[in-house]
């Protein structure tokens, strides 16, 4: 079975070192951020030497939401304005907008090699979210959130690229950015059921998903959501969702411990993968090493997850833009 892992390459090209100890990791899938991309070919490049590395078609993740999280930009992909902007200037025309948006975007994504999106956003923005996820939220009500997370899913789809719906089981009412602190939410059970829960449980059929690195003070006081067993039960039980799960980051500062100590610890939890970024090469082994090999259960719903990738249909994107344009312009 492959490693439990999700890993980064260093740079825009593999080197024969790199290449040797991802070989030796075999981790599930790679993520690519913007250090690794200068143009489309080489970017293809580097997604074929990452898979050669592990000897098969290992899926390629990065985070192409639009406005400031976007990794590829132009003349690359297109640059999108941030996703709550988007779908506020669309108004009742917001969920066939984001269809054609994303849709539009995994065909970017294909043309680079790259098979899955860090999307759809499924956090609800409430008065108290904390400004770095702001724009990303797609509204500030679950039912519209839920309804336009579907339209972006769809839309990767059609496009030939996997979602991946974050941040689980809810991150809108973190008050600090977990990537330099821990959240605490300290909402009531049924107020999180009846907000934050709902477009995961909508979407509880998506074949991927990603945990949230803050606490939830009604499930478990003393651990944050992607080292919880009790928040990962909550996330399989009440939300219903039993697709591969992984988490976000873990070298983000909101987790304590050792890199190779969270790994562990989120597999311990219930999380089916560890996604590790922005570590030195052998930082990185140690946590492939700590990790292991996946779970027959995580398999399952891995290879559920990869029979829903498909080849990236021949459209024209000059023509969905164009039809973008007239659906935003009457």
């Amino acid at each position: 079975m492959p490693g439990a892992t999700i890993l980064d390459p260093t740079g825009t090209k593999l080197g024969r070192r790199e290449a040797r100890v991802l070989r030796d990791a075999d981790p599930w899938g790679f993520i690519l951020f913007a250090r690794n991309i200068e143009s489309l070919e080489q970017t293809r490049a580097l997604c074929d030497a990452l898979r050669d590395a592990v000897g098969r078609d290992a899926p390629i993740l990065v985070d192409q939401e639009g406005g400031r999280v976007q990794r590829l930009r132009e003349p690359l992909a297109t640059n999108w304005s941030a996703p709550f902007d988007f779908a506020e200037a669309a108004g009742e025309k917001a969920a066939e907008a984001m269809r054609l948006r994303y849709q539009i975007t995994a065909l970017e994504l294909r043309a680079a090699g790259i098979d899955v999106d860090c999307a759809p956003m499924c956090d609800v923005r409430l008065p108290e979210t904390h400004s770095f996820l702001h724009s990303r939220c797609y509204g500030t009500e679950a039912g519209r959130v839920a309804e336009l997370a579907r339209a972006v899913a769809e839309g990767l789809m059609a496009g030939g690229v996997l979602p991946v719906m974050k941040h689980m089981p809810g991150h809108g009412r973190a008050q600090v950015d977990s990537h330099a602190d821990l959240p605490r939410v300290t909402a009531s059970l049924e107020e999180l059921d009846a907000v934050d829960f709902a477009p995961f449980r909508a979407l509880r059929d998506l074949p991927m998903a990603m945990t949230g690195h803050l606490v939830f003070d009604a499930i478990d006081p003393d651990l944050p959501a992607t080292l919880s067993p009790k928040v990962v039960q909550v996330i399989r039980e009440r939300i219903g969702y039993d697709g591969l799960l992984m988490t976000d980051d873990i070298s983000m500062k909101a987790l304590s411990g050792s890199p190779a100590e969270r790994a562990v610890g989120a597999l311990e939890a219930g999380c089916d993968l560890v996604l590790f970024c922005n570590a030195p090469l052998r930082h990185r082994a140690r946590v492939a090493a700590a990790a292991g090999p996946m779970t027959a259960a995580a398999e399952t719903r891995a290879a559920r997850a990869l029979a829903a990738r498909s080849a990236p249909p021949a459209l024209d994107i000059a023509a969905l833009k164009a039809k973008l344009s007239a659906l935003l312009n009457g």
